[in-house]
């Protein structure tokens, strides 16, 4: 099989895939994607760059499709140049949200393409956008989070099959395009994020950080540490927390960034957080660590005695996933990412995403009710089993590449009859209004005048003919001389004048 991914950040949500396939051998893998420094060995990468950002002086409402068109541009070039080389792909899988496949079925016309639909914004209540009351919308930001969706609408009439790997981003995109939407949950690996029992009774080192089996561990972790994932309430819910445990540590993950929403003036959400919650919190036991290794995160994953997670009603991240495979005693947002995942009281707790004094409710319960966090670490971690395995996830995405492939070969060979029946249609119509017509007589129609004509033409006598050749010579000649006299170019000069 011969693959083209595309993604903008090699390898995007392509990772475990591209892995797959390459393991099992015979595959053609080609990657369209930015320059960065990752490597997976038997890909080949072709990489573009964007010419230019996004004009200041275009309405900042089409500043996304503007940047969308210029990726589309690039990796259609990109494209055209394999398929000058002899690489045709049997699907192309890509990203729709930064535009790049909007022109890609031009390049390969015939060829399926399975595109990851992420989210589809909106601005009425139930989604991210003016979810929290802390930060109301502003009117005049309607309209561009509207005008998001240009890319998004874009690819939906493009030609291709989508995919989504939850049902609640399925349901964020038009009711008349979610037919051609697959939910193809994304799987974890079980065997790496597994719990480990001994993990409570080994002291756990990060950093300058030392957690011993004596203390009660509070884990939270985001790519950055911002109000779309609930960093602000869990902040808030901190102090009394910590008030009633005093033996809990807390070890936060993550970045001093903004990955979603708007961006700060200046300073960060940690920072802002502090000075809020200044003489509430002993900070001895508060510990920001940053982004840390993979093996780190799993290590304080495994350890921890309550996990948080909160978001708004987004996408839902990565490490949720795999902290239900590690077995975590999980504290949620109730929130509609989170509660496809936690069953409230069953696989983890839930909480109201704007109060906190619930969250720290939740998280009180696990570190001190030892039997519920035990029954519901081992809940959620079957659950994960059930619906969260790699294994089938990487069976069921070769499943609907196949199927996709193959219901696109009907379908061309299906068209391709309808033309050619079509023609031969038109062919057989067109023979036949020809063999019905009765053929016509030629007609000549003698020039007479105005006067009628006679019914039978009757030759003049030989005589008769060669006096009217010779009349109507004569008169060509005396039109002719008459020309010519008057004519410029023939006529004598005059002496000039003295």
């Amino acid at each position: 099989m011969k693959y083209l991914f595309i993604h903008q950040n090699f390898p995007g949500q392509y990772l475990h895939l591209v892995r797959h396939l390459v393991r099992q051998g015979g595959n053609e893998i080609v990657f369209i994607s930015e320059d960065n420094a990752n490597v997976i060995p038997g890909v080949r990468r072709v990489r573009y760059r964007v010419p230019r950002m996004a004009t200041d002086r275009a309405h900042p409402g089409v500043r996304d499709l503007d940047m969308g068109l210029m990726r589309a541009d690039a990796v259609a070039k990109a494209a055209q140049t394999l398929k000058t080389l002899g690489f045709v792909p049997d699907i192309i899988l890509g990203h729709h949200g930064w535009g790049e496949l909007l022109n890609i079925q031009d390049v390969y016309p015939n060829v399926p393409v399975l595109g990851y639909f992420e989210f589809y914004y909106h601005t009425e209540p139930g989604f991210d956008v003016d979810f929290d009351p802390e930060f109301p919308m502003a009117p005049e930001v309607i309209p561009l989070v509207r005008a998001k969706n240009t890319v998004n609408l874009l690819a939906l009439t493009n030609p291709g099959y989508g995919q989504t790997p939850t049902e609640f981003q399925k349901s964020t995109y038009p009711r008349w395009a979610q037919d051609n939407i697959t939910v193809l949950r994304e799987g974890v690996d079980l065997e790496m994020c597994r719990p480990d029992p001994k993990a409570a009774k080994k002291t756990l080192k990060v950093g300058d950080v030392r957690i011993t089996p004596k203390h009660k561990l509070v884990t939270y972790v985001a790519r950055d540490l911002e109000p779309y994932r609930g960093f602000h309430e869990f902040m808030r819910a901190l102090p009394r927390v910590l008030d009633e445990q005093p033996d809990a540590q807390v070890v936060v993950v993550g970045g001093d960034g903004v990955s979603y929403g708007a961006r700060l003036p200046s300073g960060c959400w940690r920072e802002i957080m502090l000075e809020e919650l200044k003489g509430k919190l002993d900070l001895s036991r508060i510990h920001f660590v940053g982004k840390v290794s993979y093996e780190t995160f799993r290590a304080l994953l495994q350890r921890s005695d309550a996990h948080v997670y909160l978001t708004y009603p987004f996408v839902a991240s990565w490490s949720l996933r795999e902290a239900m495979a590690m077995g975590c005693a999980l504290v949620g947002s109730a929130t509609a990412p989170v509660e496809e995942f936690i069953t409230d009281g069953e696989t983890g707790l839930l909480a109201p995403f704007t109060e906190p004094e619930r969250i720290a409710d939740a998280i009180l319960e696990l570190l001190t009710n030892k039997p519920l966090a035990k029954r519901l670490r081992a809940a959620v971690r079957q659950e994960a089993e059930r619906s969260l395995c790699m294994a089938s996830y990487l069976a069921d995405y070769e499943k609907l590449i196949a199927r996709l492939i193959k219901d696109h070969s009907t379908t061309e060979q299906v068209l391709d009859k309808q033309v050619q029946t079509k023609d031969q249609e038109k062919d057989a119509a067109v023979a036949q209004a020809s063999a019905s017509k009765p053929r016509r007589a030629r007609k000549t129609v003698a020039k007479t005048n105005g006067a009628a004509p006679p019914a039978t033409p009757v030759k003049a006598p030989a005589r008769a003919r060669v006096a009217v050749k010779k009349a109507a010579s004569a008169k060509v000649a005396a039109k002719t001389a008459v020309v010519a006299k008057s004519s410029p170019s023939v006529r004598k000069k005059r002496r000039p004048s003295v």
